[in-house]
C-alpha cells in the first residue's frame, strides 16, 4: 500500500544522497529537508555501503517523505523491488539495459506492493527506444540519464536527448547527470518535472562526501527548490 498517492507530474525536487554511510547521508538529508526538498533518494553508493538499512533509516526518520531507492536493478527484479518496498521505499529504479523480463518483474512487484518504478535509460545506445520500451513495460517514470563515467570520458549532457525522450513517451520524465544549478530550474518547462539535485552540486562528485558547509548547502538547495516551485506557480497562474 502506498503511504499516499504521489503526483508525478508536479514539479518536485529530489535530493540524491550519493554518499557511502548513513552518518554522512543523515547530515545532508536533514539540511535538504529543512531547505524544502520533496523526495529523498537513497543513492547507489549509499545502498552499496549500507544496504536496506539506509532505506529503513530514512523511512523512520522522515515518515512522510517519499523515498527513491536507486538500486539500478539489472536482475532479480521482483525480489529487489519487494525488498526495497518492505524497507520503506516508494520508488525503485530498474535499468533499461536489463532483460525485458527484469523490467516486467520489477513492475509486477511494484504493483503488488503499491510502489512506483523508475526506468533508467543509462547504458542503452538508443535512449529514445529504451524509453519507449520502459513505458510499454509499465514503468511510472523514465529517467533520461547520462552516467558519471560516460560524462567524464565523452562529455555531453542529458539535455542533449531530453526533448527526444519527452516527445517519445507520455509518462513523466526525470533528467539526471551533471546538470548545473542554472539548468535545474528549467527542467519542468522542458517536460522533466522531477528535478534531482545531487553530485556534483551538493555532493562532491569524486569523493562522494559532503561538499559544502551546512549553511552553504542549505542555501544552494533552498534556492533550487524556490526556483523550481516558482516556475510551477507561474504556469498555474497562466
Amino acid at each position: 500500500m502506498k503511504v499516499k498517492e504521489i503526483d508525478l507530474r508536479k514539479p518536485t525536487v529530489q535530493v540524491s544522497l550519493d554518499l557511502q554511510t548513513i552518518a554522512e547521508a543523515d547530515k545532508v538529508a536533514q539540511i535538504a529537508v529543512e531547505a524544502g526538498i520533496d523526495w529523498i533518494e537513497v543513492g547507489t553508493p549509499l545502498i552499496l555501503g549500507e544496504g536496506l538499512h539506509a532505506v529503513e533509516h530514512f523511512r523512520k526518520k522522515f515518515p512522510e517523505i517519499p523515498i527513491v531507492a536507486d538500486l539500478k536493478t539489472m536482475d532479480g527484479g521482483y525480489l529487489e523491488a519487494e525488498m526495497m518496498a518492505k524497507a520503506g521505499a516508494n520508488f525503485v529504479v530498474v535499468m533499461a539495459a536489463s532483460h525485458p523480463a527484469t523490467v516486467r518483474a520489477t513492475v509486477k512487484a511494484a504493483r503488488d506492493y503499491g510502489i512506483y518504478v523508475m526506468g533508467d535509460v543509462l547504458g542503452r545506445r538508443d535512449r529514445v527506444q529504451a524509453a519507449k520500451e520502459l513505458e510499454m513495460a509499465g514503468v511510472d517514470v523514465v529517467i533520461a540519464h547520462l552516467g558519471f563515467d560516460e560524462r567524464n570520458e565523452n562529455g555531453g549532457s542529458p539535455l542533449d536527448f531530453l526533448s527526444d525522450i519527452v516527445s517519445a513517451v507520455s509518462c513523466p520524465v526525470q533528467a539526471v547527470g551533471g546538470l548545473s544549478l542554472h539548468e535545474l530550474p528549467r527542467l519542468p518547462s522542458m517536460g522533466a518535472p522531477l528535478v534531482v539535485i545531487g553530485a556534483p552540486l551538493v555532493i562532491d562528485s569524486h569523493s562522494f562526501s559532503a561538499a559544502n558547509e551546512a549553511d552553504e548547502m542549505r542555501k544552494v538547495i533552498s534556492n533550487v527548490c524556490r526556483l523550481v516551485k516558482k516556475g510551477a506557480d507561474r504556469r498555474e497562474d497562466a
